[in-house]
């Protein structure tokens, strides 16, 4: 989860003579069994490389040009890399072999960088400084803090935490001075939540989610004596607003809001003037704007249909352009070096992982500096996506994204698995995934739903779902089976349900109160008791917590209805075998929700198989763990989905 929505009937007559049009004539020929196509195993798709650079706003390039910082599990464990421009191998910048490493930014004038860990996936970060002489010193020591990095000083001799230290439920800002890393409170949070501090270090911007479909920004001038927040999103009724980070001569703030439509818009506030003005909009979500370290260039990303289209925009010229030499695919953490005259960035496609390019812009020319791929992955076996939408039980239109696997027919109709996003107000979308690839070449079809709830599809679609958790949304996953029967290349007969986090939540909820409705389950640290996990939320939740009780109820005052849909308490309704996953360090999801749950089936006498991973979190980081998890979810397919008469 991230943020409060990130936590976590009959057929209709069309799928009924579909249906019945998958009955061949005896008379017509049958179709050649299709060619043997090698599988491959979880391994070999995690040995594939998982690449990523770092946030938007640090400072990705080393200060002379030579390399980019960036995040890789190349090891097996994820740690901090530097990238050479040039091209080559990769340089190993950390040596973690437990807890995975995430590298935040270069030091402006010399090869320090910063990088944050947590141990064993319990979320409470720790910000750290890599010396050159490879040497460590955690800037956040303690037991009980969460700590993350906020921004450089344009001058580069001071830079911005947040940390809990001092109260666990509030994020407090301090500066550090670049050499000698003394610091100084500059900020103590009332309660908001820290978005960005600007350039100069004189404004910082906060938000406030005050429900799941209101909230607020408020700007702070730390050259104040009293630091005091002021609104600058004054409004009535039901309105997003949410901080996008500061322009980056300090002159405006970039925010969005769903104000004028079921979409967001970007928006400037300037500092000077309280003057608003649009800055961006589409048809679909403006999802980020950004700019290059000088403000010669903007970058506008837009969450287009489940896939990312972006906009570059030469501010000199007021013109787009697009970048030279790149494959196919959504482009994504686009980084530009401090002078401007490079960008680094991802491309992903269904079909292949993300790999860092490198454009030269002054050259117009580009270079590909990673082959993510496992060499032994055959790219035509991997398949490609198609989005598509069905409708639900009351007409509305679900998109949802379909994997086919490539031998799938008429003739040879394949098993199929329905996937649920976390969140709840996550979003299934296209792109690479080893998980789905893996299952896929095994054999079974993929249809990701994004039901009711989803985020993506306008503020109406988003809210959909607001206290009806497990109710119409569920609906929305059993019509995802019923469209998949009119697919005459599945076979109805062995359909599964698949998700972690809330998608793990909609599996026991499905296999619970809808237990005809899929034939088998996997529940990936899914919530099964929704009064205890609203109840234990994490600390630093504490400022988005008022918006999260208002689209879950508050667990004070609306336990019956959080008891009627949790899973755990109507457990002796789950008839059909159940795969549950956990992390044993889950901050969000607690060990104890999945025992129960297992516990409760298998007095059931159903089939029910349980894997913990002792060092992980809400989310698998460790390869070793993930090819773990992969393998278990396709061996228990294959014996009880597959092997189903």
């Amino acid at each position: 989860m991230k943020g409060p929505r990130s936590l976590l009937l009959t057929l209709s007559v069309a799928v009924l003579v579909t249906a019945c049009s998958k009955q061949a004539p005896q008379t017509e020929a049958v179709e050649a069994p299709p060619a043997e196509e090698p599988t491959y195993s979880s391994a070999q798709y995690y040995i594939t490389t998982t690449y990523a650079l770092i946030t938007s706003g640090h400072k990705s390039f080393s200060h002379d040009g030579e390399s980019v910082l960036m995040n890789s599990d190349k090891s097996g464990v994820f740690n901090a890399y530097a990238l050479p421009v040039s091209g080559g191998d990769p340089v190993q910048l950390t040596d973690s072999t437990d807890n995975a490493i995430f590298s935040v930014s270069w030091f402006p004038e010399d090869k320090r960088i910063l990088y944050t860990y947590d141990s064993g996936g319990n979320e409470l970060n720790h910000i750290v400084v890599r010396e050159i002489d490879g040497s460590y010193r955690d800037l956040t020591p303690g037991d009980d803090l969460k700590a993350d990095f906020l921004g450089w000083a344009d001058d580069g001799e001071s830079f911005y935490l947040v940390s809990t230290e001092r109260n666990q439920r509030s994020f407090d800002v301090y500066r550090y001075a670049t050499t000698g890393y003394e610091r100084e409170l500059v900020f103590e949070n009332p309660g908001l939540s820290v978005s960005a501090i600007s350039g100069d270090g004189r404004w910082l911007a906060l938000d406030k989610p005050r429900t799941s479909a209101d909230s607020d920004v408020y700007i702070v001038d730390l050259s104040s004596d009293d630091k005091e927040p002021v609104l600058i999103t004054e409004h009535d009724g039901n309105i997003a607003y949410g901080s996008m980070g500061f322009a980056p001569d300090s002159s405006y703030l970039v925010y969005s809001t769903n104000e004028l439509g079921e979409f967001s818009q970007a928006w400037q506030y300037d500092l000077e003037t309280q003057e608003k003005s649009l800055l961006a909009e589409d048809d679909w979500d403006v999802w980020y704007v950004s700019h290059s370290p000088n403000g010669r260039y903007r970058v506008t990303g837009v969450n287009a249909d489940a896939s990312t289209q972006v906009t570059l925009t030469d501010l000199s010229s007021g013109e787009d352009f697009e970048l030279p030499g790149l494959p196919a695919g959504d482009l994504g953490n686009i980084r530009f070096a401090a002078d401007e005259s490079m960008v680094a960035l991802i491309v992903n496609a269904d079909n292949s992982p993300s790999n860092i390019h490198v454009v030269d812009l002054d050259a117009g020319t580009s270079s590909q500096l990673t082959e993510a791929l496992n060499p032994a992955i055959d790219p035509a076996h991997l398949v490609n996506n198609s989005v598509v939408r069905y409708e639900s039980f009351d007409g509305l239109e679900i998109p949802a994204i379909l994997y086919k696997p490539h031998n799938a027919s008429a003739d040879y109709p394949a098993p199929a698995l329905v996937w649920v996003h976390g969140g709840p107000g996550g979003q299934s979308r296209t792109g690479y995934s080893a998980t789905i690839q893996h299952m896929v070449n095994h054999g079974y079809a993929v249809l990701a739903a994004n039901n009711r709830g989803s985020s993506g599809y306008g503020k109406t679609f988003f809210h959909m779902d607001d206290r009806r958790h497990g109710e119409e949304d569920l609906q929305d996953i059993v019509y995802g089976r019923h469209y998949l029967e009119t697919l005459d290349w599945v076979d109805d007969s062995k359909v599964g349900i698949i998700g972690g986090s809330y998608g793990g939540y909609m599996v026991a909820a499905a296999l619970a109160f809808e237990p005809e409705a899929f034939d088998i389950g996997v529940n990936i640290f899914g919530v099964t008791n929704w009064v205890r996990t609203l109840e234990s939320i994490p600390p630093w939740w504490e400022d988005f917590k008022e918006s999260l009780y208002d689209e879950m109820g508050d667990p004070a005052t609306d336990a019956e209805r959080h008891r009627r849909i949790s899973p755990l308490f109507h457990a002796e309704k789950i008839v059909k075998p159940l795969l549950v996953v956990q992390g044993a360090n889950d901050p969000r999801v607690l060990q104890v929700e999945s025992d129960e749950l297992v516990a409760a089936v298998q007095a059931n006498e159903v089939p029910v198989e349980y894997v913990v991973f002792p060092d992980e979190g809400h989310g698998f980081r460790k390869r070793d763990n993930r090819i773990a998890a992969s393998e278990a979810y396709v061996k228990f397919l294959d014996t009880y989905l597959r092997a189903e008469n």
